[in-house]
């Protein structure tokens, strides 16, 4: 579904993303491991190009997005994308947050809209909330509403940036449950965290990326019980 190619991200002399390489596969949970500053959120905003690569290419679906004659946001229709800090639009109710995209980019049918929208809301636990605006919400509810946003494209593929580092540790779990729920149905999710439980479990693929580039990669379960390089050893022997 994505193939990563010689991806590099400089930011004047930083050097934030050094020859990435990666397949991603329709259907699988590839979780993105790694120390703070190893360039893991700019791998993922790279794939959907909110951050443009310095060179390589992102061939998502057959079609190189890097190529600037690329329609993106038709593209990115089929991408969704989580934030670490839910980028609601305070302004409109959750209903509204959840619909605007279908109505004004798929043109879809306000009744429609709607429907999905509840759909979604019953799925993330918060048909009650319909109403609400996101100053009433927790944080743990406005990420689950944004992930019902994100769903409400129908996108092809899910990309979440550390989606659980905002909220209280009380309010991970709810959030990582709806993402548990989305793989086990299926989706393709590319998944920046720090929730080594959910990488371990839920994951179909582990990278850990050290220094801009993919260190270490391969089936969560054997990373986690013996990682071959240095610097993973290291990671991971701190964080568990």
């Amino acid at each position: 579904m994505i193939k990563v190619n010689h991806l590099h991200k400089s930011f004047g002399k930083n050097h934030v993303l050094n020859d990435v390489n990666l397949h991603i596969e329709k259907g699988e949970v590839v979780v993105v491991i790694g120390p703070s500053g190893s360039g893991k959120s700019t791998f993922l905003r790279c794939l959907n190009l909110l951050e443009r690569p310095s060179g390589g290419d992102v061939i998502f679906e057959g079609q190189n997005i890097t190529d600037k004659k690329t329609d993106i946001n038709k593209l990115r229709q089929k991408m969704g994308m989580v934030f670490q800090q839910f980028n609601l639009f305070p302004h409109l109710s959750v209903l509204d947050n959840i619909t605007i995209g279908p109505r004004r980019l798929k043109k879809t049918a306000a009744d429609e809209a709607k429907r999905i929208a509840m759909d979604l809301l019953r799925i993330v636990g918060l048909e009650d909330k319909a109403a609400s605006f996101p100053a009433q919400l927790s944080g743990g509810q406005k990420q689950r509403i944004a992930i019902a946003r994100a769903l409400a494209m129908q996108p092809d593929v899910m990309l979440f940036d550390e989606p659980t580092s905002a909220l209280d540790p009380e309010m991970v779990g709810e959030v990582l449950d709806v993402m548990k729920r989305l793989a086990a149905e299926g989706m393709t999710m590319v998944v920046v965290t720090h929730e080594m439980g959910f990488a371990r479990e839920v994951g179909s693929r582990l990278i850990f990326m050290d220094k801009g580039a993919i260190a270490e990669e391969g089936n969560p379960a054997e990373v986690f019980a013996n990682p071959q390089h240095p610097r993973t050893k290291e990671f991971l022997g701190k964080v568990l």
